[in-house]
């Protein structure tokens, strides 16, 4: 068996497949019984694929002795022994709720990341070590080669359970969503700033003719604007690059990013370029807020899906009591785990899979058990109300994954972003603006990086709008001149309106958003409605002549298959306790209709 990732989906003997994972942190639950909640994932949630962080804090307390990897290594085996692939993420930051991210205390005292104020980033009330300071940098090595041969080596597929490893956490810190002036202006980081300037310009004229300034030198550029921003891009990619080549693993590497903030949306667009990662892929997360209920959040969500091909890494499948009571019910995750791959993703992850009660204050004095509080899998190792939704969306993708990620999504349109506009704040409200206008004519788009997109890929869409701005580089005027001397309608944000088609997918009744998905060659689609929490009605959704109907909960979704015109298989939620919503799930097409007979969900795969 082969494991590759091609434009961010993930081949196994080169057929793609639907990266369908869970997350189970070993860390916090008993040797004893891993192997009973490890069947659980597999038996009752249809899991074949495991993500569990390795926290540094957990194997290297004390500086002066080696990590101990005898958990994890016994760990790595079990899974292999039951038939289970693993995703490793050694960090060396990993959030998941462990004190100080994970990083053991005593990395706290290196040179720290300090803000645009000079004040140090800190996480839990410690300062955050700067990555490219010499300290932080030489230990994360040691840290991160010693999992690559003490751990991943012998574990490494085919030998072991691990296809693939994912490093840092959302961003480097959990930070890939903060504001650009927020870091890296520690003295390494300012310095890898100005070997950047000085490999971008290469002397003060040319910086000076390409900004109208009068330096003489470089190093009194301050660090801020366009250069600022991509700065920030090449320095993550650094840092990835990095930690990736210390570990050494032979499998492919993935990153998660969370989703942008609604007020910072240009620091992240200046911030990630994952073309720029050099064979390392992307990834993202959720930790936003409930979508059904929030635009914000919906349109943050379709931006990080959009942003590029790759898996939801952590949909939140277990955590009402730390972020929002409507993720008791699997609604809520049901929703958004749909709407991510109908935006664009390439797999999902449940985080956490089993809800866990074993661990030291040392590694989390914040929590109590059970952590997380309603994961598919209880604490006692029982199957909870989620469970049966997790597995008919797994058994789902199995049967239809391939095809699903054959199938092209329906645009109105796409969007161009200019990653140096981002950088002086000129794009998000753009995108946020066009995402907007878009959603209420029922349309959906594509997100293009102007300095990254070819030519063939830029004339599949009939038009593109890019954001006002007062330059942009030659080769990419060039690529714009062409797309319009191809035919092409070219649109500036805020100078003009382009003219919206009719969408190929309409919502004509019922408040919900809905995607379409058509296969390039079969007589195949794939139609995704998702309810808003306050809808109350049967959804109808005009598909081409005819109405399809769907009756699904508040805050519900659906995703059917259709083969010729004609209903096949399908997911319809039906209940939502939180919300207080129950009512006979349906799907109905051209005469045909399939419903429950009670109030409840509807899963045919």
């Amino acid at each position: 068996m082969t494991i590759e990732v091609r434009d961010g989906v993930t081949a196994v003997d080169g057929v793609p497949r639907v990266l369908v994972t869970a997350d189970y942190p070993y860390y916090r639950d008993r040797p004893e019984v891993w192997a009973d909640r490890l069947r659980a994932l597999r038996d009752h949630l249809g899991i074949e694929v495991i993500t569990s962080y390795l926290p540094w804090r957990h194997h290297q307390p004390d500086p002066d002795v080696p990590p101990d990897f005898t958990d994890v290594i016994r760990f790595l085996a079990l899974c292999h022994e039951l038939g289970l692939k693993v995703i490793a993420k050694p960090g060396p930051f990993i959030h998941a709720e462990t004190n100080y991210g994970g990083l053991p205390d005593w990395v706290s005292s290196f040179e720290p990341v300090l803000d645009s104020a000079g004040e140090p980033l800190c996480w839990g009330g410690r300062p955050l070590p700067a990555p490219l300071g010499a300290a932080f940098s030489d230990r994360a090595a040691q840290w991160l080669g010693a999992v690559g041969k003490e751990v991943l080596d012998a574990a490494t597929h085919p030998d072991g359970p691990v296809i693939m490893m994912q490093i840092a956490n959302e961003g480097l810190y959990t930070n890939g969503a903060l504001p650009l002036t927020s870091y890296d202006y520690s003295p390494s980081g300012l310095a890898f700033f100005r070997a950047r300037l000085r490999e971008w310009y290469g002397t003060p004229e040319t910086y000076n003719r390409s900004h109208g300034t009068a330096f003489t030198t470089l190093d009194e550029v301050a660090p801020e604007g366009a250069d600022w921003g991509r700065f920030h891009a090449e320095y993550l990619a650094e840092v990835y690059r990095r930690w990736s080549e210390a570990v050494g693993c032979r499998v492919p590497v993935i990153v998660n990013l969370n989703p942008p903030t609604v007020a910072h949306l240009d620091d992240w667009l200046a911030r990630v370029r994952p073309a720029t990662w050099d064979g390392i892929h992307y990834g993202f997360t959720n930790w936003m807020g409930v979508v059904s209920a929030d635009p914000d959040a919906h349109a943050r969500y379709v931006i990080a899906a959009k942003l590029a091909p790759g898996p939801n890494l952590e949909e939140n499948w277990g955590f009402s009591e730390l972020y929002d009571r409507a993720y008791a019910d699997a609604t809520t995750s049901f929703h958004q785990t749909l709407l991510a791959m109908a935006a664009g993703a390439t797999g999902f992850n449940v985080y956490t899979g089993v809800s866990t009660s074993s661990w030291s204050d040392a590694l989390d004095a914040a929590h109590a058990p059970p952590y997380p509080d309603c994961a598919p899998i209880a604490a006692d190792g029982t199957a909870t109300e989620k469970a049966p939704v997790v597995k008919a969306l797994s058994a789902f993708f199995a049967r239809h994954g391939a095809e699903f990620l054959e199938c092209a999504p329906v645009t109105g349109g796409a969007f161009g972003l200019y990653p140096p506009y981002a950088g002086t704040g000129a794009c998000g409200a753009a995108l946020r603006s066009y995402h907007d206008r878009m959603r209420a004519a029922g349309l959906d788009y594509a997100l293009l990086d102007l300095q990254q997109v070819t030519a063939e890929r830029l004339a599949a869409h009939a038009t593109l709008t890019v954001p006002a701005g007062p330059a942009m580089e030659e080769r990419v005027q060039e690529l714009l001149s062409g797309y319009v001397a191809g035919g092409g309608r070219l649109v500036v944000e805020g100078r003009a309106q382009e003219p919206l088609p009719e969408p190929s997918v309409r919502v004509a009744r019922g408040r919900a958003d809905a995607y379409l998905r058509v296969h390039p060659s079969k007589e195949v689609g794939y139609v995704t409605v998702l309810a808003h929490s306050d809808n109350d009605e049967p959804i109808e959704v005009e598909l081409g002549g005819a109405t399809l109907e769907v009756v699904t909960c508040r805050g519900g979704a659906a995703l059917i298959r259709l083969v010729e015109g004609n209903l096949d298989g399908h997911l319809v939620k039906g209940r939502n306790a939180f919300l207080g919503s129950a009512v006979r799930a349906a799907v109905s097409l051209g005469g045909r209709r399939s419903e429950t007979g009670e109030p409840t969900d509807l899963f045919r795969v």
